[in-house]
């Protein structure tokens, strides 16, 4: 339903009604009457002047009147964020409040502030206002405004947070004297907004402000900036086209009179530093690049100590550990090849329900009727599966005997572990326990496609630690003659030839036979067994969200330590000790060095000393994403030639 249009006029005669400058204590009223009464017919004790504070009963002083309006305890004080004019009018109503007349306002206003009041049309009542020279109109619902509307004095226009899409209705009939315009968090997009910025429209204009919109085309824009001969500061963070590594360099250098680029300050010495990039625009490729490190993993729960020793028929466990954060998506499908660590790229989902259920009970169906057909092993479906959550590279082989383990091969899909849509989830190498669990973690995104990206970076990044449980099983082997009788035969035959040929090279060795006892004792290294492993149990131990905002606003990364809250246990972190105590020989000097140890943040505590001040230490994350930029030409050719 659209929002009935309201104008500027109507805004702002509702808020001079809102200042209540008839009301008391202000304008006339029983409060003042003797101040205002009529100098005719006086008596002749009138002709003497009286005292300031002989008043009528009832009467206030101008000076109390006046500290009812400026108190910040008085009922009629000015409400939080009111503007000068309104303090000044306020007090002019208490002084001579006569003078309060159209004319007066029209003739008196040189700046008009109407913030979020919802005005949506900017009406010609507004050219009665003859000396106005500021107009902030910001936080209001304005798509187009009628710049024949505007008085030709503005000398400043604030549009902030509108919802301009196109600076062409302003060029139509733009104010000739305007010094400042401010166009920033609008939804200006498209490239043919370098054609409103030129001196043909703007020709004193020393301040401009696009920031924060869908602006993508540096080269267009920094040319049409190019013919402001006044320009001086200039705001266009928050666009698409400040992500690219050359930004701030190639401006700096196309604008040699700039002097400030968003807040902040364009020393000669970064004139000298990007001198000569400007000249080098062919070879710049509007795209965008970031680095994600991942470091440090603390405060982990050693799960295998909770689990029972495993029996000769399994299941053997082993844990891994891993990080995974969600990344906006290349129109080219980054993370078709990826190398170095990367370890896990999930595509997004339609929706977590049809992963859950309907893709999954697609696979089972067909993993059935292969079953019926003999065509295919129940090892194919687990090998799907594992592939669909945790994103294994090489699962090792598995068997199943019957459908009645589908229900097991079923995951359990946590929503943290599925990227919102648009984005892939990648991840670090999974890792086994430690107190310290080093990802060693980087990889660097680059982006060509700039607008999902700003909206990516508004909505920011989540990290979750993920502990990654698999069992394994032993594989029976298969006899390697089918005949029992044959099988103890030969082998009757082999060991006696094998004991003749040993006692031959032992006696021509000058080796004594061993004993007989100890002959029996030998035994020959058996092989490992082979094992089949079922789809890895997945479970979030943490997940947060990662603020990327920061990076649109112009810092250059975010670093940021997450904290996921303490998972660790007093029970856990003593048979952790425990057992790293008797694998290691000097077990009994390592506890002592543990128990010596005042501080231990990152070792597990030895529960008999310190147990009534136990503090595990909590499960976090170190995280930075590093919007690239180049610091000189030098670099940014460097880069290109690379």
């Amino acid at each position: 339903m659209e929002l009935e249009t309201r104008t500027l006029s109507a805004a702002v005669r509702e808020h001079l009604r809102q200042l209540c400058l008839h009301e008391f204590p202000c304008g006339t009223g029983s409060w003042n009457k003797s101040r205002f009464l009529p100098q005719t017919s006086r008596v002749w004790r009138e002709l003497i002047p009286r005292e300031e504070k002989s008043l009528s009963p009832g009467e206030e002083t101008v000076e109390d009147l006046l500290g009812l309006v400026r108190s910040a305890h008085s009922p009629w004080a000015l409400v939080e964020g009111s503007s000068a004019e309104d303090l000044f009018l306020k007090e002019l109503a208490i002084q001579n409040p006569l003078m309060l007349k159209d004319s007066f306002f029209y003739t008196y206003f040189r700046s008009l502030r109407v913030v979020d009041k919802d005005v949506s049309l900017v009406d010609k009542e507004l050219l009665k206002f003859v000396k106005l020279e500021e107009l902030v109109l910001s936080a209001n619902q304005i798509k187009e405004i009628d710049t024949t509307n505007l008085p030709p004095t503005l000398k400043v226009l604030e549009l902030y947070g509108n919802k301009i899409a196109s600076m062409e209705c302003l060029c139509r009939h733009p104010p000739p004297r305007l010094q400042h315009l401010g166009l920033g968090h609008n939804k200006l997009l498209g490239p043919l907004e370098s054609l409103h910025v030129t001196s043909d429209h703007w020709p004193n204009l020393v301040s401009l402000d696009l920031s924060f919109n869908n602006l993508t085309d540096l080269q267009n824009m920094v040319a049409g900036l190019q013919t402001l001969k006044h320009l001086r500061l200039l705001l266009l963070q928050g666009n698409p086209l400040a992500l690219v590594p050359h930004y701030r360099g190639f401006t700096i250098d196309s604008l040699a009179r700039l002097c400030v680029l968003d807040d902040i300050t364009v020393a000669s010495s970064e004139k000298h530093l990007f001198r000569g990039l400007s000249r080098s625009e062919d070879l710049l490729a509007p795209e965008a690049q970031l680095l994600v490190t991942v470091g440090n993993l603390r405060g982990v729960l050693d799960s295998s100590v909770l689990d029972s020793e495993p029996g000769p028929q399994g299941p053997f466990i082993t844990y891994n550990y891993y990080v995974t954060y969600d990344f906006v998506e290349d129109e080219e499908g980054e993370g078709s090849q990826y190398g170095g660590v990367l370890a896990e790229i999930i595509k997004p989902p339609s929706s977590l329900e049809q992963l859950g259920e309907d893709i999954l009970e697609e696979i089972i169906e067909d993993v059935e009727e292969s079953l019926e057909s003999g065509l295919a092993s129940l090892s194919e479906l687990g090998e799907m599966e594992e592939s669909i959550v945790s994103g294994a590279s090489e699962p090792l082989p598995r068997s199943t005997d019957s459908a009645e383990e589908l229900a097991k091969l079923r995951p359990l899909l946590d929503p943290r572990l599925c990227p919102s849509p648009g984005t892939v989830l990648f991840s670090t190498v999974p890792k086994p326990w430690s107190d310290v669990i080093p990802c060693n973690y980087e990889m660097q995104h680059t982006l060509k496609d700039l607008v999902p990206l700003k909206a990516f970076l508004l909505s920011g990044t989540v990290v979750t630690v993920v502990e990654e449980k698999i069992l394994s099983w032993p594989v029976e082997q298969p006899s390697s003659s089918d005949s029992p009788l044959a099988a103890k035969k030969g082998k009757g035959e082999k060991d006696k030839k094998e004991k003749e040929k040993d006692k031959k090279d032992k006696k021509g060795k000058g080796e004594k036979e061993p004993p007989k006892a100890q002959k029996g004792s030998k035994k020959q290294k058996e092989l490992p067994k082979e094992l089949r492993q079922d789809p890895p149990i997945l479970r979030v131990l943490g997940s947060s969200p990662v603020v990327l905002e920061p990076l649109l606003a112009g810092e250059p990364f975010v670093s940021t330590v997450c904290n996921f809250g303490v998972i660790r246990t007093l029970e856990a972190d003593r048979l952790t000790l425990n057992r790293d105590a008797k694998k290691n020989k000097k077990g009994k000097k390592a506890a002592l060095e543990v128990k010596s140890k005042t501080k231990m943040p990152a070792a597990p505590v030895l529960v008999s000393v310190y147990e009534n001040d136990y503090q595990p230490e909590p499960l976090t994350v170190e995280i930075q994403i590093q919007l690239i930029q180049w610091r000189s030409t030098e670099e940014a050719l460097r880069g290109l030639v690379m």
